[in-house]
């Protein structure tokens, strides 16, 4: 009865034991799914960073750049001016140059020496030596003569009035038949007209003075006339000085 009891309190025991550890099962965390990519990730990652492990480890074994060489310097060449056969003087001093100053006259073959130079004839932009003259004065009509009705030596405006000029034959031809006083610019208004010398009680010697005239009119009308009369060759080119005319005209 006694071994019969035991047994049946064993296998209690034991049916017991294996309910309590079907329970414990039971409420046990399942095992986790694997995750293939994941692991695809996890593996690549640990490659590349043993990659770039690698890459550092090669660049800091690499070996260091080879130093060039250091250029050596060349030693130049001492050079010595020539001494004409003479020794060197000591201690390296320059030989004292002379120099000639005696010009050298002799021509170079082919070349025709230059002579002394010669000054140039004196000119004039006036006139030659032939045809030249100098104005000496205003006879009448000086210029800045006022032209006004009240004026009491007949200078008023629209009247006549003649311009004459003292001026020296200074070149030496004689003003003959065919040179005339020429009027080169101004004033229309004065009514100018060319006077001709057409007998010898006009002709000028060189060296003697003359008065040329000329009859012109004063406008009418307020202002400043200017005009600039000239003498002529019988050939037609001017000379001398320029003689003028210059009035004013008031009311």
């Amino acid at each position: 009865m006694l071994v019969r009891k035991s047994a049946r309190q064993i296998l209690f025991i034991l049916l017991t034991a294996a309910l309590a550890l079907t329970s414990c099962n039971m409420g046990a965390t399942p095992a986790p799914t694997i995750d293939v990519n994941a692991i695809n990730t996890a593996a690549l990652a640990t490659a590349m960073a043993q990659i770039s492990v690698q890459q550092t480890q090669t660049a800091l074994a690499a070996p260091s750049a080879t130093p060039s060489s250091t250029n050596t310097p060349l030693s130049l060449a001492t050079l010595g001016l020539p001494t004409n056969g003479a020794a060197s003087p000591a201690g390296g001093a320059l030989p004292t140059l002379s120099f000639n100053t005696t010009p050298n006259t002799t021509p170079l073959a082919g070349f025709t020496p230059l002579g002394s130079p010669v000054a140039p004839a004196a000119t004039t932009s006036l006139g030659d030596a032939c045809h030249n003259n100098q104005f000496i004065a205003d006879v009448t009509i000086p210029d800045g003569t006022v032209f006004q009705d009240s004026n009491e030596r007949g200078a008023r405006p629209g009247s006549e009035f003649q311009k004459v000029w003292r001026v020296k034959n200074t070149g030496t031809c004689k003003w003959d038949e065919g040179y005339r006083l020429v009027y080169i610019g101004g004033d229309d208004k004065l009514n100018p007209k060319s006077v001709k010398f057409v007998d010898t009680s006009q002709f000028v010697d060189p060296g003697e003075e003359a008065d040329l005239a000329v009859t012109l009119t004063a406008p009418k009308f307020p202002g400043t006339y200017t005009e600039t009369w000239r003498m002529q060759t019988d050939g037609g080119a001017y000379f001398g000085s320029p003689l003028t005319v210059v009035i004013e005209v008031k009311e």
